[in-house]
């Protein structure tokens, strides 16, 4: 029997891991899931991916581009002179009204890191971009504690289901942003 040529099956893999994070959580994650829901053997999902975490470092790889694409869409951090604070909590806010499930899940993954070295360096790489994209306008320590905020914002919009306040957001985060002289 020829073997087909299917070019995209390692990207529907990843897209089929990340929907069983979505729906079942990580503890639902198993090569077997993935090959269920991908509909594809399961020595696929293993020829593709090894273990459980080479799996989960590229979900989380590409599950961490959502936020990235919201900065991205915005262009206000390309801007020589924004308003910071505001085009962050205007990201965030963004970022949380678009697609609930998809926030939950990059923080899942995200935050699988703590048990998972594996995932560590790519939860890293998140951060470490954004932080970078906001050192243009302000010194490397304050990027990344305006990084650090803005998980904490999120973490907590997630976790107490409370309504994400943009004008809460933009006034916290101006308070981390040294005044120009």
């Amino acid at each position: 029997m020829a073997r087909r040529y299917d070019p995209d099956r390692r990207q529907r893999i990843i897209d089929a891991a990340i929907r069983v994070v979505g729906e079942k959580g990580l503890a639902g994650l198993s090569h077997r899931s993935v090959a269920a829901e991908a509909d594809v053997p399961l020595g696929s999902t293993t020829y593709h991916f090894k273990t459980l975490d080479e799996l989960m470092v590229a979900a989380l790889r590409q599950a961490s581009e959502g936020f990235a694409k919201v900065v991205a869409s915005r262009g206000g951090l390309e801007d020589p002179r924004p308003d910071l604070a505001a085009e962050l909590a205007g990201c965030l806010g963004e970022w949380l009204a678009s697609d609930r499930t998809g926030v939950e899940l990059e923080y899942e993954l995200y935050l699988a890191a703590l048990r998972r070295p594996a995932l560590r360096p790519v939860a890293a790489e998140w951060a470490e971009d954004v932080a970078r994209q906001i050192a243009r306008h302000t010194d490397p320590v304050t990027a990344r504690a305006l990084v650090a905020l803005m998980d904490g914002i999120c973490l907590q919009v997630l976790l107490t289901g409370v309504p994400y306040d943009e004008e809460y957001a933009r006034e916290v985060l101006a308070r981390m942003i040294p005044r120009a002289h």
